[in-house]
This record gives structure tokens, C-alpha cells and sequence, in this order.
């Protein structure tokens, strides 16, 4: 059955990703106690194994330096404490590789679910946890009803294992009375130290139900209404009739811009009517023309208008106009396919303008060649139809 909120209203949706990291800045991150547990005292009968013996042999020396001592030096008040001292600074030497161990595994085991999350929040006063109503739902409620299972899963699980170890171990454990002191407390402290392990390992089963659990949990309870997924979308990205609006003015900015770029061109090509691309090029600056302006149907009759405003030449190319269009962004290189056929447009132009000052009048260029692989996009048309442009 799915969760409600306050207005009754199912939570039905996963979380986003903003509401996981505000979640995270508030400290609600996974955590598994067990895995915590586990790992905490696992990793400390494994040190215990691997240091136990040596730690309790150094700790036997130092303890008898501190009894083995000069008589004089027994009754000399600063000498003692100089003693003391130095047996406590060898002995915190010795424990170290294992506080260490156990330091970094206290970290290290919360961090491995749900990541490193610290939070001020997390550690604030709350006066509802000291009302006594809040604290009986807590108790009674689903999640106190899984700690209860949990805790008597363990207490069976352990006391199993532990009566199980005590019934094998039951025969030697008998026989240590007949060893000597060194040998007894030497199989003694074996004895413990495996028993240790087994109990410690044996919480990887609750572990390895616990984590599924909680991360289970965390996600149940980080679940979202639908309303609640829809307010956030606009507080994030804004409200559609904003969002549309800013468009439009970021349409009109550009288009604003783009006519201002018009009368630096070099000539507007056109469909004649629904199409229009103005080109420039500088042959000192540019290493091909680029797309100063396009657009179509009412935007195309702007550029035309501004273009004659400004006395740019417009070139009727029909085929070429439509791939300059589809093929090329606005202040973007023409595309290496079309240099042949733009080249030819701009000489005539640039031709055009010097015949002004006196130079020859250039004849006007045939039908440009456009390849077909620019011949797509919207009112193109298929090469029958370039051909007729053509002609």
C-alpha cells in the first residue's frame, strides 16, 4: 500500500534527484546499524587474531618492568610516576595498529551505505522527540516493530552459535585444568579468539538483510506525490507560460541581432520568396563565408527588406538557398560541399561592386550546382524539382 502526506494524497512517484540531495543536506541517508555492528566487530576479532598474542606478550614485559623496580626507586615519588608514565606511552604504542583499525572501520562501515553524509541539522534539538505521544508511535510503529524483530533475530542467532561453540568447545574447555598456567591461558586465549570470529561473522547473515531493508526503506520514504513532482519541476525550470515567454524573448533577441548583422553582408541569397541566407566573407580574416542571417516565409521578407535597405545584393538561388538554410547554422562556416557554388555567387557579387568604380560588367553565373545529399529537410523537394529551380 503506498504512503500518504498530510493531504492524503498517495506517494506514488520515485524521488528526483533534488529531493535525494536535499534529503542528504538534512542527513536522511541510508544507514544500516547492523552493518555497522558487524563490521565493527568483525574487524576487531580479526585484529585480535592476527595482534592478540604479540599485544598480550609486549603487555606482559611492560607490566613486569613496572613491578620489577629498585627499592630505592619504589619510594621516590617522581620516579614512580616516571614509571608510570613510560609504561603507559609503550602501552598506547601497542594498542595503536588496533585502535587504528578500529577507528577506520567505525568510518569506513557507515560510509559504505548511503555515503558520507554530515549534517548540522541531523544534530539539532527537536522538542517533538521529547513527547512522550510521539515517542510511543515511534515504538509502535513499523519501524519499531522491525528493530524488535531484528533484536530478537540476533539474540536467537548469537545464543544458537554461542551454545553451539560452548557444546564444541566443551571438551577442551574441561581439560584445561589439567595444563599448566602458561599452556592453559595460551589454549585459553585460542579458544576465545575463534569463538569471537564466529560470533562476529555470524551477524553477515543480519547484515545482508538489514542493508536490502533500509535501503528499501529510504527510498519508500523518500517517495513523491504527483503534485509534489509537478511543484518541484516548476520551481526548478519555471512555470510554462514563463518558460515560453523567456523563449520568446531569447527568439527575439537573436533575431534583433541577426538583423543588425545584415548590412555587413556580402549578398543575401534567396528562394526567391520563402527562403533567404545572407553570406559574408573576408578573404583576410575568414577561411570561408559564413551565415550572418536566415530564415523563411516572414523572417525571409525581413532580411530581403533590410538588405535592400542597406544596398546588399540578393541573389536568386533556389536550390542553394534551401541548403544553406538546412545545412549551416547562423555564424557558421558554409559547408565544404557548397564552396563551389558559393564562391561562384560571390565573385559575380564582389565583380558587380567593382564595376561600379569603373571595372568591367561581369556576366551573371548559370545555374549553380548543388549536391543532392543537401537536398533534405522540409519543402526541398527531390531532385526533379531542384532541376526545374534550375531552370
Amino acid at each position: 500500500m503506498a504512503q500518504e502526506n498530510e493531504d492524503g494524497q498517495e506517494k506514488t512517484e520515485d524521488a528526483t534527484p533534488k529531493r535525494l540531495e536535499e534529503a542528504r543536506e538534512k542527513g536522511q541517508v541510508p544507514r544500516s546499524k547492523e552493518l555497522t555492528s558487524m563490521a565493527m566487530l568483525l574487524m576487531a576479532a580479526l585484529s585480535m587474531a592476527l595482534l592478540g598474542r604479540h599485544m598480550v606478550e609486549q603487555l606482559g614485559q611492560i607490566m613486569h618492568q613496572g613491578l620489577v623496580i629498585e627499592r630505592a626507586k619504589a619510594f621516590d615519588h617522581f620516579a614512580v610516576i616516571e614509571l608510570f608514565g613510560t609504561a603507559l606511552g609503550q602501552a598506547m604504542l601497542l594498542l595503536l595498529p588496533f585502535l587504528l583499525v578500529m577507528l577506520v572501520t567505525a568510518f569506513a562501515a557507515p560510509v559504505a551505505l548511503g555515503g558520507w553524509s554530515f549534517s548540522t541539522e541531523a544534530l539539532a534539538f527537536k522538542p517533538d522527540k521529547l513527547n512522550p505521544l510521539q515517542g510511543m508511535k515511534r515504538i509502535f510503529a513499523v519501524r519499531g516493530v522491525v528493530e524488535m524483530v531484528k533484536s530478537l533475530a540476533k539474540f536467537l542467532l548469537i545464543g544458537s552459535i554461542g551454545a553451539g561453540l560452548l557444546w564444541h568447545y566443551l571438551p577442551e574447555l574441561m581439560g584445561l585444568g589439567r595444563e599448566s598456567v602458561e599452556a592453559g591461558l595460551a589454549h585459553t586465549g585460542s579458544i576465545l579468539s575463534k569463538s569471537f570470529i564466529v560470533l562476529s561473522a555470524s551477524l553477515l547473515l543480519i547484515a545482508a538483510i538489514d542493508v536490502p531493508y533500509q535501503l528499501w526503506d529510504h527510498a519508500k520514504n523518500m517517495k513523491m506525490t504527483r503534485q509534489e513532482v509537478r511543484d518541484e519541476n516548476k520551481n526548478t525550470e519555471g512555470k510554462p507560460e514563463v518558460k515560453s515567454r523567456i523563449r520568446q524573448m531569447q527568439r527575439d533577441i537573436a533575431q534583433r541581432r541577426m538583423m543588425e548583422a545584415i548590412p555587413k553582408a556580402d549578398v543575401v541569397i534567396t528562394n526567391p520568396t520563402h527562403y533567404a541566407v545572407a553570406l559574408r566573407y573576408n578573404a583576410g580574416k575568414m577561411s570561408a563565408p559564413i551565415v550572418v542571417a536566415k530564415g523563411v516565409e516572414l523572417v525571409a521578407s525581413q532580411i530581403r527588406t533590410v538588405a535592400v535597405a542597406n544596398k546588399v545584393p540578393l541573389y536568386e538561388a533556389p536550390p542553394l538557398a534551401r541548403a544553406l538554410y538546412y545545412s549551416t547554422e547562423i555564424n557558421h562556416e558554409v559547408p565544404a560541399g557548397l564552396y563551389l557554388a558559393v564562391a561562384q555567387i560571390l565573385a559575380y557579387v564582389f565583380q558587380l561592386k567593382a564595376s561600379v568604380h569603373g571595372g568591367p560588367v561581369p556576366h551573371r553565373p548559370g545555374p549553380v550546382e548543388v549536391p543532392d545529399e543537401f537536398f533534405q529537410g522540409p519543402q526541398t523537394g527531390t531532385g526533379h524539382e531542384r532541376n526545374a529551380d534550375q531552370e
